[in-house]
Order: structure tokens, then sequence, then C-alpha cells
């Protein structure tokens, strides 16, 4: 799965959701990074802008997380996923990615 698919995959869930308030960054290192701008009808691009939390994961990490081989938690406290910001907006996101 590469980011474009994500990308897609990722706009079409959060579309269908109110809006929930905040701005959220995947960083996926050199993979890309997908934004979510929950305060302006849930955008969802490719931009590297300024966010309330960011989710900084591998690309592969983040694939095993949404197909259900790895757990969030598990993957936060490994160490494989890092919060910047607000974890209480990272706790919001279970519905948009699941």
């Amino acid at each position: 799965m590469d980011l474009a698919t994500i990308t897609a995959g990722m706009k079409e869930r959060v579309e269908a959701k109110p809006a929930f308030g905040n701005t959220v960054k995947f960083d996926f290192g050199d993979a890309g990074k997908i934004h979510i701008d929950g305060k302006n009808g849930n955008a969802v691009t490719n931009d590297d802008g300024p966010a309330d939390c960011t989710l900084k994961i591998a690309l592969s990490d983040f694939v095993d997380m949404v197909e259900g081989r790895l757990n969030g938690m598990n993957a936060f406290m490994g160490g494989k996923l890092k919060v910047d910001g607000d974890m209480s907006i990272a706790m919001k996101l279970q519905s948009i990615i699941g």
C-alpha cells in the first residue's frame, strides 16, 4: 500500500464523519505525510502543515495498524509510534483509522 492509496482511503473515511475540530499530521518520514484539517471540514492533503497533534510512524507500521496486524497501543509502547502534541487528539483518531 502506497501513500496515495492511504491518503485516498483516509480522505474517504474522514470526509464521511463530522469535523472533529483539530488538525492532525501523520508523518511517515521520507515516505511522506498526511495532514487532516478537522477545523475546516476535515480536509485531507499530503501537505506538511502545522498540526495540533503529529503522529510519527513508519509507513509499513501504519499499514500494519490499519490492517489489524499491529495494535496502536503496542506500537506506541514499543516506540514504533510517537505522538507530538495533544495525546487526546490522537485518541480521537481510532474512529478514522480503524
